[in-house]
Parts: C-alpha cells; sequence; structure tokens
C-alpha cells in the first residue's frame, strides 16, 4: 500500500473521539500482520511500537492521535483529483498514514524511531491517553525529541498556544414571564461580561520571535427553566487563549477580572502552553532541509506535554490545516507525498549525526 492507500484505508475505519476501540484493533492487526517482527505495547487503546531502537543516533517519536472530532460526510471516504475526503483526512489521519508508511516502506538508515498512536487528543485534557502512554512507558521519558505530526500544511508549526475553558455563572430569580417585576433575569446579568468581551481585541505576543495572539471568547451559554419562566440560573463559558510565555495564574487573573464581581468563576479545564525551542538543532535541521516555513501553533496540542517533560518537540503534519473538523474534510494528496517526502529526508539525516546534539 503506498501512503495514499493508507490514509484511504485508515479514513474508513471510524474513530469518533472516546470510540476509538475499533481503529487501535485495525491497527494492532494491520502491525502484526505486515511486520510480525515488531513488539507493540497497547495501553487502553493506544499504541506503541519501536521501529529502530539501540543505534547510536537520536531517540525521536513521531506522535499521531488516532481519534477524530465528529463531522458530517456528503460521502464515503474518497479520493477525487487531488483531493483525499473523509472524517480525519486533515486531522491527523494524514499523520498517521505517514508514521505507518515507514513500517511498510522503512528507510535503510533510521534514527532510533518510536512510533505513538494515541487516542483522546480531541476530548478533555484528562482524558487524553498520551499521559497514560507515557505514565506506562518509562524510556518516553528519555526522548531526544517528538515529532507531532497535527495537520500544519507542511509548515513548521512551533511551540502552542494555552487554553483555559471557565464557567461564568449568573444568579438571579424565576417569575413568571408575564410577571417579569417579581424577578430578576440571570441573562441580563451577564451583559457586562458579554459586552467586555465584545469590545476587547486579541493581543499579540512575541515569543522567540514568532507572534501568537492571546484573546478570550464565549463559546456556550445555558440557561433557563421554561419558555414562559424568567431565568434564574445562566453559565457562559469563556475560552481563554493566551501564549507560551503566560502562566494559569496570569489567565486565571484576568478571567476573575472580567468577571468583575458580577458572577462566580470556575476553571473547568486547562491546557498549558509550550515554548518554540525555535533553536534547537532538530528543528534547525528539519526547517533548513524542507525550506519549511516557521509558524506559531495557535492552537494547543501535545507539544505542550512533551515540553512538561523536558522533551523538545515541534508540530509538523501534511494535513490541510483550514480543513480540520470541517464538513467534508479532505486533505491535499500531493501535500501529503511531499510531507513524507521531508519526513524521511530528515530522519535520514538525523540517523548519521549521532547524539552530540
Amino acid at each position: 500500500m503506498d501512503t495514499v492507500a493508507l490514509l484511504l484505508w485508515l479514513c474508513q475505519v471510524p474513530s469518533p473521539t472516546g470510540s476509538e476501540a475499533r481503529i487501535a484493533n485495525e491497527l494492532s492487526a494491520f502491525l502484526q500482520e505486515r511486520a510480525p517482527y515488531l513488539r507493540l505495547r497497547r495501553h487502553a487503546n493506544s499504541i506503541v511500537v519501536d521501529l529502530v531502537s539501540g543505534r547510536a543516533a537520536p531517540t525521536i517519536a513521531l506522535v499521531g492521535h488516532t481519534d477524530v472530532v465528529p463531522t458530517a460526510h456528503d460521502g464515503p471516504a474518497r479520493v477525487e483529483d487531488d483531493k483525499l475526503y473523509g472524517a480525519g483526512a486533515s486531522d491527523m489521519k494524514s499523520g498517521l498514514a505517514l508514521m505507518l508508511s515507514l513500517v511498510l516502506r522503512p528507510e535503510t538508515k533510521l534514527p532510533n524511531l518510536t512510533l505513538i498512536f494515541y487516542a483522546g487528543e480531541e476530548g478533555p485534557f484528562d482524558e487524553n491517553e498520551l499521559a497514560i502512554v507515557v505514565e506506562q512507558e518509562p524510556a518516553l521519558r528519555k526522548l531526544d525529541f517528538a515529532l507531532v505530526l497535527e495537520p500544519t500544511d507542511n509548515q513548521l508549526q512551533l511551540g502552542c498556544g494555552g487554553t483555559i475553558h471557565a464557567r461564568f455563572r449568573f444568579e438571579g430569580k424565576s417569575a413568571h414571564s408575564a410577571r417579569p417585576w417579581q424577578g430578576e433575569n440571570a441573562i441580563y446579568k451577564s451583559h457586562g461580561v458579554l459586552g467586555r468581551l465584545i469590545a476587547a481585541e486579541p493581543e499579540p505576543r512575541v515569543v522567540e520571535g514568532l507572534t501568537w495572539m492571546k484573546s478570550m471568547s464565549c463559546t456556550m451559554a445555558s440557561g433557563g427553566r421554561a419558555p414562559n419562566v424568567i431565568c434564574d440560573e445562566f453559565e457562559l463559558n469563556v475560552n481563554a487563549r493566551f501564549a507560551p510565555d503566560q502562566s494559569r495564574e496570569d489567565i486565571e487573573r484576568e478571567l476573575i477580572a472580567l468577571a468583575q464581581g458580577e458572577c462566580s468563576v470556575e476553571l473547568v479545564d486547562c491546557s498549558m502552553p509550550a515554548v518554540p525551542r525555535r533553536n534547537h538543532p532538530y528543528i534547525r535541521l528539519l526547517e533548513e532541509l524542507g525550506e519549511l516555513v516557521v509558524a506559531p501553533k495557535f492552537g494547543w496540542t501535545d507539544v505542550a506535554r512533551f515540553s512538561a517533560l523536558g522533551i523538545p518537540a515541534a508540530n509538523f503534519g501534511p494535513g490541510t490545516l483550514s480543513q480540520a473538523h470541517q464538513r467534508n474534510e479532505w486533505t491535499s494528496v500531493s501535500a501529503l507525498n511531499h510531507g513524507e517526502k521531508l519526513l524521511r529526508h530528515w530522519l535520514r539525516v538525523l540517523s548519521e549525526i549521532g547524539t552530540e546534539h
């Protein structure tokens, strides 16, 4: 199977977040059938396999999540001209296809290489199975480098932004809507916070020459008991996105300041950012070999999890970034093939440089 056929096969296996058992089973069977000499380790619905180990070369992990965000599709997974359509085609089964291509058509020279196929990335931080994998695979905490194959349009996207979700809860008093003066409308009490969010402009922050945009957005709202009852409880979900030079405590203070005492604030999810590590030799090597565009990663990725362990990491993948989580998601076939060429070239050169870096 070539890489396009691998991606088509992966897109035909359903794997919405929370239901990754089937793709884990099929990946295990695929690897055991085509590379029975490899030792697979399975942790929940995640799989780890060493493609090469024991060489006097860097220890590198290629990392990809198997789950996809549920989206609508008007047809089956297919190829039409330069577009391969399918759930996860961009985010991020294109990256998984590159990993599998190295199993089917291994390079003659590779660094010490570990492939990590993990579940739960698109869901809550606490349900991300990469945490389980790293906990149960102590050797992974000694990696020299991790390349996360998220969709980047074959750009080298460094670091990642942080994200915090906060629940803003407004309290009122219920009443019949025929006599609204007898109650206090909790929805109306949110106008101050909403006004401040509308007025706030994204703030650029430069880290290692790359510009992130700090922002806060209301992404969900809920409340009300019935169509004819004045709302006595109303909630907003506020999502704060922040740059690698900011801390959780910084953003917590800003969220509390946004509320101005008009409501309670509860943090419900936090994923910390990662610094770019722009001058790391393996990052510079990939940039120079591929003459790649270098950009900041605005969204959160598991580069941050590796960064927290002291492991340098970067985002690079052939997936079409604009198609992530979209209806009728697709990715470019030519970009997939070019990304594979760049990845193989980088790995070949790494295999020859030793571990002096």
